[in-house]
């Protein structure tokens, strides 16, 4: 299995035609996390709203863990960030009581404090709407291609791929994930569960790579199973009419995918065939992720964007879009420009570590 586990992946609209370079320096890539509520203003929990340059999340919660002189395990955070980014995001530590903090004497490296208050619910992962994305890119050619690609990606979206962050550097929670199934013990849960997900994102990345290979990325077929827009509510495409054609173009509907674990596919014949099919060319992939616990889940396999902007100059184009929770902007760029990642180069390749994987990055 090969660890180049993104570049191998079929493109949805071609290949791209531009080039570009990607995070020349950190305020190039900035991220916007999106709650879909605000702080209550009471409760055991202070939210705390914060920009960071340059940090990755984990090592923000485990200082404020310092600081508040708590466990690690009562700060949370609704997803992972991009470390070399610019990114505001919320974090939680569970303070009981009525203390009045002032966090003014808050001095952690990379990080702005931009507002805090209390609330009666601890902030949970995933519990986010999704993140708004302020990318520059540099050093760009053929900007025209990338303009008109560019809309072709509004009107059609792309491939909602588990972006290379899911994997580590050079594919290593892959390969961490083989050595974890053959059974190699982890008894950090939070590093086995990045090894599960990694396992698993490779296998929905197959199957929506093929569909795209097989002409059939957005031609539902008899017994697909659809995701309803905004919602993970799915249903079983039994008969393919002209109105339910019309949903999928309209994109109130999505052809899914399946995220790997035990129990049945929810598919029925010539689509679970297929499924089965490509699925049994991992069956070390496919029995671990059961064997762990994992279940039968589907996710769709398009990626649509909103909230779209763009601007250029002689060389450089910035974008600005929104994505959902759990969807990458590397996906996006992926599709749009053949870029290179600047910090792979200043980093080197030899920092691949559990607290740099993002699985919401952004």
């Amino acid at each position: 299995m090969t660890t180049d586990v993104v570049s191998q992946l079929a493109y949805f609209h071609g290949k791209p035609q531009s080039s570009g370079e990607l995070r020349t320096q950190m305020s190039d890539f900035k991220v916007f996390e999106q709650l879909p509520f605000a702080p209550c203003g009471e409760g055991e929990h202070l939210y705390i709203h914060i920009r960071k340059t340059g940090a990755n999340t984990v090592y923000v919660a485990r200082q404020l863990a310092k600081y508040f002189k708590v466990k690690e395990a009562l700060v949370s955070y609704a997803g992972l960030k991009d470390r070399f980014a610019v990114t505001e995001q919320w974090f939680g530590v569970h303070v009981p009581g009525k203390q009045v903090y002032d966090l003014s004497d808050l001095v952690i490296d990379g990080v702005e404090v931009l507002a805090y208050a209390r609330h009666n619910k601890k902030l949970k992962t995933g519990a986010l709407t999704g993140n708004r994305f302020e990318i520059t890119l540099r050093n760009v050619t053929n900007i025209e291609s990338l303009k008109q690609k560019w809309q072709q990606i509004i009107a059609q979206g792309v491939p909602n791929y588990f972006g290379e962050q899911r994997f580590g550097i050079d594919g290593g929670n892959i390969a961490r994930a083989g050595e974890l199934f053959a059974g190699t013990k982890v008894k950090d849960k939070k590093k086995r569960g990045i090894y599960l997900s990694a396992a698993r994102s490779y296998l929905f990345n197959q199957a929506v790579s093929q569909r795209i290979e097989d002409n059939t990325f957005d031609v539902l077929a008899p017994g697909d199973v659809c995701m309803l827009a905004g919602t993970q509510s799915v249903f079983l495409a039994e008969e393919i009419d002209e109105l339910l054609k019309g949903r999928l173009r309209d994109k109130d509907i999505d052809i899914t995918a399946p995220m790997w674990g035990a129990g049945e596919l929810k598919t029925t014949g010539a689509v679970l065939a297929f499924e089965q099919e490509l699925m049994a060319q991992h069956p070390d992939f496919c029995q671990g992720l059961a064997k762990f616990g994992l279940k039968q889940e589907r996710r769709r396999i398009r990626l649509n964007v909103a909230g779209t902007d763009i601007s250029t100059g002689q060389d450089s184009v910035t974008l600005t879009f929104s994505l959902p929770s759990g969807c990458y902007a590397t996906t996006i760029l992926r599709e749009l420009v053949d870029y290179t990642d600047l910090t792979e180069r200043a980093v080197g390749r030899n920092q691949a570590t559990a607290d740099e994987t993002k699985p919401a990055a952004g």
